[in-house]
């Protein structure tokens, strides 16, 4: 198999263009071309008043490929394919006398459970929140009636907060065993359009995220695993360094030699037990701020130009950072193009800020979180200051919010002047239950009001239109990521915990949904391993 890069075609071209332009590319005659795959397409909007043109990696199958590789030697866009297919570390799994655990079932712990099921290892897996019908409505109750469930929101239940978001599928991480790819292939064989496979930055959004879990969640078990729902684990039994079982809030207990935390970034509970337990952490850096909505229109000229609107193109996105003066670096995190501003909290009396899109993209703003950096230099106080500080700024936009899961919200305009707002403009919020408007200036520390109105006109040099007055503001987003690391060694397990495997986003090694499930392959792997030499 052979690799082409650099392909490039119009946007407009018709599906029929790309294989004559392979067999031009290369002198083939069609016979010669056996079959070609796309790996990849992505676009350059940088030169807007040019034509735009989509540039295509391909991956070919030839014949004499030998010939062909040697009449290209020099050609670095003419390369052999790299090995893209998944391989498991084991296909049979020891007699054990516990099954391997897993806690929590967002997309680590999916790809745990289902890698260590695909190589006959039976997982258990413990999640606190619903199934992802029900949790759907629980979410829908907090954002249409102020009603709170702490255990079934966006934040806790299947498929975890990755469910209700953009549904973004593609990382900046490292993966040199392309275990990206097998995170794709399942989401694919479990009902995601087969472009997320080749498109540059794919991604599913909510609706289709909730019936895909559904679907992998019955290949678990018809695979020999196990999904228990609102089952929260509230210790974890130790002897001697060596985890031994988990204990339920019921007050069962289950045995097991080889745990996998896969939390998410918000079970600050779990993390405070696991604490007390003496499991080692360290604070780690995160982010926090607003999020910001503009019309999805004023992006797409912005950043497409005359080719705004596009049916091949979509709504347009955006990636921008500023270095304050003060030091601080400020951001856009998670942007949704097309899509909605939701109530993300998951403990009461708190109000949380989150992005979510659906596949289409087609609501009237785009937004996308405004953050700062904070580092543990801001929290010195421990592994858990961190969350502490998120639950300061978090119980505070609940006040400034009115007290009923109301955010707080200002216009960039009056953000960047000063001065509090009183009237929306032409921008209408999408945050449901709804927003307050007023000041900010009290809804984040002082470094980080101070940094973002300096970034907002900054940012209007990159994106035009950005400082738009009518622009707005709501608070706050502190759930970038967690602001905690479980130590890990080389071997994925707890630095001073055996047969604790530290996992994704909450664990602080995972980012997204892809990395979350790259990071689940790997832990299971690990597991598996581990599991194969004490058999």
């Amino acid at each position: 198999m052979l690799r082409l890069t650099e392909l490039s075609l119009p946007i407009d071209h018709p599906d029929e263009a790309l294989r004559p332009a392979i067999l031009k590319r290369l002198g083939l005659k069609d016979e010669q071309l056996l079959s070609f795959t796309v790996f990849k397409r992505s676009y350059d909007a940088r030169k807007k008043s040019v034509d735009l043109c989509f540039v295509y990696t391909v991956d070919l199958d030839v014949a004499d490929e030998p010939a062909l590789l040697k009449r290209f030697a020099d050609d670095r866009n003419v390369n052999v394919a790299p090995d893209i297919a998944y391989h498991f570390v084991t296909h049979t799994a020891p007699v054990m006398a516990h099954r391997p655990l897993i806690v929590g079932f967002g997309p680590c712990g999916i790809f745990a459970a289902l890698v260590l099921a695909q190589m006959g290892f039976r997982p258990i897996v413990l999640e606190r929140g619903t199934a992802v019908r029900e949790r759907t409505k629980d979410t829908w109750a907090l954002w249409r009636k102020n009603i709170l469930n702490p255990e079934s929101n966006v934040q806790f239940g299947e498929g975890g907060a990755g469910t209700f978001s953009d549904g973004k599928l593609y990382s900046q991480i490292k993966d040199p065993r392309y275990l990206g790819r097998k995170v794709l292939h399942e989401f694919v064989k479990a009902g995601a359009p087969e472009e997320i496979l080749y498109v540059s930055k794919p991604h599913v959004g909510t609706f289709r995220l909730a019936s895909m879990v559904e679907k992998m969640r019955a290949e678990i078990i018809a695979l020999g695993g196990e999904i228990r729902f609102q089952q929260r684990v509230t210790d974890v039994l130790i002897e001697t360094g060596q985890m031994r079982g988990v204990t339920l809030e019921s007050g069962e207990q289950i045995r097991s030699d080889h745990v996998v935390i896969a939390l998410g970034h918000s079970a600050r509970d779990t993390f405070r037990m696991l604490h007390a337990r003496g499991v080692f952490m360290e604070a780690k850096p995160f982010s926090l701020g607003f999020r910001v909505e503009h019309p999805q229109s004023l992006i797409d000229r912005a950043r497409l130009g005359k080719f705004a609107g596009h049916p091949k193109l979509g709504a347009a996105d955006y990636k921008l950072v500023h270095h304050a003066r003060n030091g601080r670096s400020v951001y856009s995190f998670c942007m949704c193009p097309g899509g909605t501003v939701v109530a993300a909290t998951s403990e009461p009396n708190r109000v949380v800020t989150n992005g979510m899109s659906q596949y289409s993209r087609n609501e009237r703003n785009a937004n996308a979180g405004i953050v700062v950096g904070v580092t543990p230099a801001d929290y010195p106080d421990g592994p858990l200051a961190g969350l502490v500080l998120q639950e300061h700024w978090e119980s505070r936009a609940f006040v400034l919010g009115g007290g009923s899961y109301e955010a707080p919200a200002q216009l960039v305009g009056d953000f960047i002047a000063g001065r509090a707002s009183t009237t929306l403009g032409t921008v209408l919020p999408s945050y449901k239950p709804g927003v307050k408007l007023g000041s900010l200036d009290t809804a984040l520390p002082g470094y980080a009001i101070e940094a973002i109105r300096e970034a907002l006109p900054a940012f209007e040099k990159q994106v035009r239109g950005f400082a738009l007055h009518d622009a707005v503001l709501t608070g706050v987003e502190t759930r970038t990521s967690a602001p905690l690391r479980i130590t890990r060694g080389d071997d994925l397990q707890s630095l001073n915990t055996r047969g604790l495997y530290p996992a994704g986003e909450g664990a602080g090694y995972a980012g997204g949904i892809l990395s979350a499930g790259v990071d689940g392959i790997r832990v299971a792997e690990a597991l598996a391993t581990q599991m194969m030499a004490q058999a």
